[in-house]
């Protein structure tokens, strides 16, 4: 996609009365303005999920529903998302009570067209919008109503400084999501860092999110220094030591976090998002993560949807996956429609990771342009053969159990052997036994 390709910004007009709906409509038309125009709260929640509006501008007095009722809705729908409320003379206190409940500001009737417009250039100022196309969310596969819906409020969002929590089950794509809302942010142009809270030893841990001495005796600067104006992005929170989990907390809490190469501490000035594919309130109420910092880093939530609650997407994200591989090998190859429909309807316990693991694998060792069905199957662990004798089986489960886990977990030894339920040492000697490596697994989506 070309990212010098521009957009429109979308205006939806909410106003029961018609007239006055198509003069603001023509009036926002003509200033290059993508609009939208319902008569009613519910059409505007309903336009909202699909038009995905930058900014809404609402009369006060509607029924049954009032500015005021769509504005609390829209507010817990896509926080983020500004809102002009139009009002007459008599109920302009109204309408400011309504701005200190959050609307951007409120306009008189009849609407003055200059009033209007300087009013929501600054609106759209604030809110963080961008006038480039959807490059922000390319690298997101889709045409899901429900992950569409899941990129609205994502996008509404990203104007703000607002802490986001991406969660789902592994392998959906939270990184993903935590990048595209970095890209649709004003700190687009500053630091993206990314750090992984499932590193299993914790003094290295905290040197890389906090700095600390590098292993060549120079300090090095942690992750919080190092998002400095930019985006921090906390991988697997609910992975957090509890004395790190402290520490954390201390530096949102004072807004400052302390030089690599000592000094005073200076002011924390980063974008948090968190992602986690843990519960979170288990874990709180369990008292294995703090309950304080988990409200600090969960103002707005956003649950990514398994692969099985999007499936319209797997012949999407095939195709995609397919055109990949072919852009870097030069050599296409496709499914049979047989092989497709087995892929579309088969059980996708590690997501699009799993999915994207399964087209690497059948692309790789597929000798021919169309990928045998077969090779399919045993990718999905479906191959007929002989039958096994009883060791051969229980050694074939395992060895395709724990890649199975490896997959979902994308090679973190410390998430797999939890789902398996096994200690660490354990598990590690399980896949040696099997001869698997978990780097092999640590393919991003």
């Amino acid at each position: 996609m070309n990212p010098q390709v521009r957009r429109k910004a979308r205006i939806l007009i909410v106003d029961d009365d018609p007239g006055l709906l198509r003069l603001l409509t023509i009036r926002l038309r003509a200033e290059n303005y993508d609009v939208e125009a319902v008569e009613g709260a519910a059409q505007a929640l309903a336009a909202t999920t699909r038009f995905r509006p930058d900014l809404v501008i609402s009369d006060l007095r509607m029924e049954p529903v009032d500015g005021i009722g769509l504005l609390k809705e829209l507010q817990n729908r896509w926080p983020g998302l500004k809102v002009i409320l139009l009002t007459a003379h008599g109920t302009i206190p109204d309408a400011v009570q309504a701005t200190q409940m959050g609307a951007f500001g409120f306009l008189t009737k009849p609407v003055d067209k200059q009033e209007l417009l300087d009013q929501i250039q600054r609106a759209l100022k604030i809110s963080g919008f961008s006038d480039t196309t959807e490059e922000w969310r390319s690298g997101i596969i889709t045409r899901s109503a429900l992950m569409e819906e899941r990129l609205a409020q994502a996008h509404m969002v990203a104007g703000t400084d607002a802490r986001v929590l991406i969660t789902g089950e592994s392998g959906t794509g939270k990184e993903l999501l935590a990048r595209a809302l970095h890209r649709a942010s004003p700190r687009r142009d500053k630091p993206f860092v990314v750090a992984s809270c499932a590193t299993t030893a914790e003094e290295q841990l905290d040197r890389d999110l906090f700095g600390g001495i590098g292993a060549d005796g120079k300090p090095r600067a942690g992750s919080l220094e190092a998002s400095d104006g930019g985006t921090l992005l906390l991988d697997e929170i609910g992975d957090l030591p509890l004395r790190l989990q402290q520490k954390l907390l201390r530096a949102l809490q004072e807004e400052a976090v302390r030089p690599a190469t000592g000094g005073e501490s200076r002011p924390f000035n980063a974008r948090v998002l968190s992602t986690t594919s843990r519960d979170m309130l288990q874990l709180t109420s369990s008292g294995a993560f703090r309950e304080d910092l988990f409200y600090r880093l969960n103002v707005v939530q956003i649950e990514m949807p398994p692969l099985a609650r999007r499936r319209e997407d797997i012949p999407l994200l095939i195709a995609h996956f397919l055109a990949q591989i072919a852009s870097g090998t030069g050599e296409r190859k496709i499914y049979p429609p047989e092989a497709l429909e087995l892929l579309a309807t088969a059980e996708w316990p590690g997501n699009v990771r799993q999915l994207q693991n399964v087209v690497r694998q059948t692309v790789a060792v597929s000798q021919t342009p169309i990928i045998p069905v077969e090779l399919v199957q045993q990718a999905l662990g479906g191959a007929p053969g002989r039958l096994p004798s009883f060791d051969e089986a229980r050694d074939e489960f395992t060895r395709g159990y724990l890649s199975q886990i490896l997959q979902i977990t994308g090679g973190n030894v410390s998430q797999a052997a939890r789902l398996a339920r096994r200690n660490r040492t354990d598990f590690y000697k399980l896949l040696g036994r099997h001869q698997l490596v978990p780097e092999d697994f640590k393919q991003r989506q």
